[in-house]
């Protein structure tokens, strides 16, 4: 289960693998952040807003504070910088089979050169495919449809020499053409990346690489149910295997050195080892030696040591995230996607969600949850703000904003850490500032849009703390009760990140925030509220095409909560449905009535979850997160076409450069691409380890 935040209010719609998303906006919101985190950005000319194509935004970040930074610091970083994108091609791998051969073909073909329409509509699918690891949307997960003609891809591909294209053993340029052509230009051929429709074989209509072509779900679900049960390891079963089908019989394939992604995981490793010796302490060192050992061996025993020693370490400044994460990607929920993030700590930013972290068992005694259902000791729960240094994998481009780690439910009863990507969230509000907004469109009136200016930058903020902090750490299950991934199966995302988002809108609008210092007023509230039900019922809607179901897990519990709400305060009129001009809003009268009906909500998710409540969650999931008004759809999609603002926004990392004395670092220099093609090509001609199989 992924417990990560993908976009806050501020943000042009992104997506982590460690948490649900309690809101978005889009790039260009008006909102402000009230906080110090800003006064520590570097360059005040710095161009954010680097490109856009297609239904995306990419934006460019920086890190501030690196150069203060002492050199062996400097260097550790940069060697966890190199074993981060030393994974990168696996993520491809993961996403669908063929990914690897189509994006180094396009390489090949853009590296090339040309001219003309195709060429520029051919250079753009190559952009989408480098933006979302594959030929997938990243949040849709619908196959991108091509532009270029299949005449014109195939003579460019043939017009390249055989030395410069990525051909399997045996395979001749014609062979690849075909191969690649029918992949590629035909519908029907791997159209859904993931599917989640529990009606159909979720294993087979998904494209995703997690499972052989020949491989059902019976006989997934089957051969984990067989499996001897492992004390306290059980929910990890899966988290780093491919599932193929050998002389009828299904066996794992282990991500690991000597097995499949070897090629990667060697490079990753021979990285973090040099990071060895520059550790900053103890606790840190264990933490790599761990992480190199899970690598090596494969086995998901290593990986929880692992995560039980990266909690403890709560003194270093440096931190990394690396490894096989998050299972969003994975219609069963137990397969994880290649990630990491490499960063430090933003010592004056942090004391926000430190001041958070500090009251979480107020915060557990106090939610609405059934008494049965709370944590009596809160413990080990680490809050801070990072400064990010690189991202990679699922990762990357599009980023999360908040991060709360690990996943493993009983690792977390020892601890957990919890994080806001200070200047991600920051690169996000410069670039919001470079381009239109949805603020004026959609709000209802003039009172709303000033309380937002003033207030929906620090509600956005709060919002990814109490998320991440308080509400993935709350909560317990009932004993004998299996993990979510077992119980509430292809749900389970849907209905935890509902859960968090719950845990956070319901302290929002609580006098306690303003008691800690941390809002001045509920008004930060009412903001958080009215944002969370426009983007839950409309905002999030331009990001699907006319007809679709809304299907990723963040879209899904956002609209599940919007929509359940409207339902529970209809007698009261809570939230009004008004129209002006032929437009539609959504309009709240009552926020302490809808604070009381979020506790009902998270009272109820939390007893599902608690209790493995399937047929209960599949039901709101089913009756609420789903299925979408087409004609309110319409009406969104016509308001946002004035607005020229693209629904997803990602991110070019910056660029570390070690400076040398013979065979020695003594320094890092950081420099910042220009283009995203810039960047990609780059990384295909230095981090491209995984060969065409």
């Amino acid at each position: 289960m992924n417990k990560r935040i993908f976009s806050a209010g501020i943000l042009a719609a992104v997506i982590f693998a460690s948490c649900g998303a309690p809101k978005e906006k889009d790039a260009a919101t008006e909102a402000t952040i009230e906080v110090n985190e800003a006064d520590a950005h570097e360059s005040s000319d710095f161009n954010y807003t680097a490109d856009q194509f297609a239904d995306l935004k990419l934006i460019r970040y920086q890190i501030p504070g690196f150069k203060e930074l002492d050199a062996d610091k400097k260097e550790l970083l940069y060697y966890l910088y190199e074993a981060a994108l030393s994974g990168r091609d696996m993520m491809y791998d993961q996403n669908y089979q063929h990914n690897l051969q189509i994006r180094k073909t396009l390489e090949a073909v853009v590296s090339n050169g040309g001219e003309g329409d195709d060429f520029m509509k051919l250079e753009e699918y190559l952009k989408r495919v480098w933006f979302s690891s594959g030929i997938h949307h990243h949040y849709s997960n619908k196959k991108f449809e091509a532009e270029f003609s299949r005449e014109y891809f195939e003579t460019a591909v043939k017009s390249i020499d055989d030395a410069n294209l990525p051909l399997k053993d045996g395979q001749n340029k014609d062979d690849l053409v075909a191969a690649l052509g029918e992949v590629i230009f035909n519908p029907e051929i791997a159209a859904k990346k993931v599917n989640l429709n529990s009606e159909i074989d979720m294993v087979a209509a998904s494209a995703i690489n997690f499972y052989g072509e020949d491989v059902t779900q019976a006989e997934v679900e089957a051969y984990y149910a067989n499996l001897d049960k492992v004390e306290g390891n059980q929910p990890e079963y899966g988290l780093n295997t491919r599932l193929v089908k050998e002389d009828g019989k299904i066996v794992a394939q282990t991500w690991k050195v000597g097995g499949l992604y070897t090629e990667a995981i060697e490079k990753i490793v021979f990285w973090l080892e040099k990071a060895l010796p520059l550790a900053e302490n103890a606790e840190q060192k264990l933490t790599l030696e761990r992480l190199v050992t899970y690598y090596k061996t494969g086995d998901v025993a290593d990986w929880d040591k692992y995560n039980l020693a990266w909690i403890k370490d709560t003194e270093s400044r440096t931190d990394v995230v690396n490894g096989f994460i998050e299972v969003y990607k994975d219609p069963l929920g137990k397969k994880g996607s290649f990630e990491s993030v490499v960063s430090f700590k933003d010592l004056e930013a942090t004391k926000r969600i430190e001041a958070v972290s500090k009251e979480a068992q107020w915060f557990e005694d106090n939610s609405p949850l059934m008494d049965e259902h709370k944590k009596a000791n809160v413990t080990g729960i680490i809050g801070k703000v990072i400064t990010v240094v690189v991202e990679a994998g699922d990762a990357s481009p599009s980023t999360p904003i908040g991060i709360n780690l690990p996943n493993n439910g009983w690792v977390r009863e020892v601890g957990s850490k919890s994080v806001s990507l200070g200047n991600i969230v920051h690169a996000y509000e410069m670039s919001s500032k470079e381009g239109k907004s949805s603020l004026s469109e959609f709000a209802w009136d003039d009172a709303e849009i000033a309380r937002s200016k003033k207030y929906g930058g620090i509600a956005d903020l709060l919002h990814t703390d109490l998320h991440e902090v308080i509400g993935h750490a709350s909560g317990r299950i009932n004993e004998g009760v299996g993990t979510t991934s077992e119980t509430l199966k292809s749900y389970a995302s849907t209905l935890e990140e509902g859960r968090a988002d719950l845990v956070a809108l319901y302290y929002l609008h609580d006098q306690k925030l303003v008691d800690m210092g941390l809002i001045e007023s509920l008004d930060a509230g009412k903001t958080a509220y009215d944002d969370y039900i426009k983007n839950g019922m409309m905002l999030q809607l331009k990001r699907l095409d006319m007809g679709d179901q809304v299907e990723e897990a963040h879209m899904r519990n956002r609209q599940m909560i919007a929509k359940w709400a409207i339902d529970a305060g209809a007698e009261k009129n809570v939230i009004e449905k008004k129209m002006r001009d032929d437009k539609t809003f959504f309009v709240i009268n009552d926020y302490e009535a809808l604070k009381e009906i979020f506790g009902m909500q998270l009272r109820e998710l939390q007893r599902i979850k608690s209790e493995g409540d399937y047929e209960a969650g599949k039901g709101l999931v089913e009756k609420y997160a789903v299925q979408v008004d087409s004609a309110l759809h319409a009406e969104v999609l016509k308001r946002y076409e004035t607005l020229g603002i693209a629904p997803y926004g990602g991110f070019i990392n910056p660029k570390l450069v070690p400076v040398m004395e013979g065979d020695k670092v003594v320094d890092v220099k950081v420099e910042y691409p220009e283009t995203f093609k810039e960047q990609m090509m780059f990384y295909s001609g230095n981090y491209s380890f995984l060969p065409v199989k």
